[in-house]
């Protein structure tokens, strides 16, 4: 868990970089318009459709946004046709890395994830290669201020794997995929106001690397990240510490 929390903390960090480019909009549109696509066009029956829905509220999107995505993917609007892919690989100091990716061009993608790969000194891999080493986890993160004994309550109650009270005094929340959903209801009829949450790739496993190997695999997530159809990257990389001091 260490690599995946210092990864998405660095990718918060740069979190405005990236929505002046747009990239943080065109990730939630694809994802509305395939969980619409998968699931129907219901927020309340599809659960994938209504995380998504909360996170591009969370964003700041517009609900004709939202609403036009949701309508391309159950048919009512045209628009381009996706499909979900993932792609594994090895990074620098054999980091293990799964980027998860939605795109029109399969063939595209592929050349654009290889290429970043072999830039940065890593290489693709083949189906299976790293996979193993990574499971889906519904994480919730609730930020300081609000009672981590009501959390915790609450949470294992509705069925919570695991519970962590952070050095900032926010809670992490780790579950099963498909207690996700009841938990974070769970929460929210409490009044609990949360402040990020998803269905992510989390690694079993994380790997501390030194100051060398983690800033060119710092390089190598971003250039990933920074890829049109990537939706998420996830690494089991657990940085060096002072790293962030050297980037600024």
């Amino acid at each position: 868990m260490a690599g995946h929390s210092k990864w998405a903390n660095i990718k918060h960090r740069k979190g405005r970089q990236d929505a002046k480019r747009g990239k943080i909009f065109s990730v939630l549109i694809r994802e509305l318009t395939v969980a619409a696509k998968l699931g129907g066009p219901e927020p309340d029956d599809n659960p994938r459709l209504r995380t998504a829905v909360d996170k591009a509220l969370s964003a700041n999107m517009n609900k004709d946004t939202i609403e036009r995505a949701i309508q391309r993917g159950a048919g009512g609007l045209e628009g381009e046709n996706l499909e979900e892919v993932s792609f594994e690989g090895y990074g620098p100091g054999g980091i293990a890395i799964m980027v998860e990716s939605m795109t029109d061009n399969n063939n595209r993608t592929v050349a654009e994830v290889r290429h970043a790969f072999t830039k940065s000194g890593g290489n693709l891999g083949t189906n299976g290669s790293v996979s193993y080493l990574f499971e889906k986890k519904g994480l919730i993160n609730i930020s300081d201020g609000q009672d981590p004994d009501q959390i915790m309550e609450i949470s294992i109650e509705a069925g919570a794997e695991d519970i962590e009270i952070n050095d900032d005094n926010s809670v992490s929340i780790t579950s099963a995929p498909q207690d996700f959903e009841t938990i974070k209801t769970a929460l929210i009829e409490a009044d609990i106001a949360i402040d990020n949450s998803d269905i992510s790739l989390v690694p079993e496993t994380t790997v501390q690397a030194d100051m060398e190997t983690s800033l060119k695999v710092f390089k190598l997530l971003e250039m990933l990240e920074d890829l049109d159809d990537t939706q998420s990257v996830t690494s089991n990389i657990e940085f060096a510490e002072g790293m962030l001091e050297e980037l600024d």
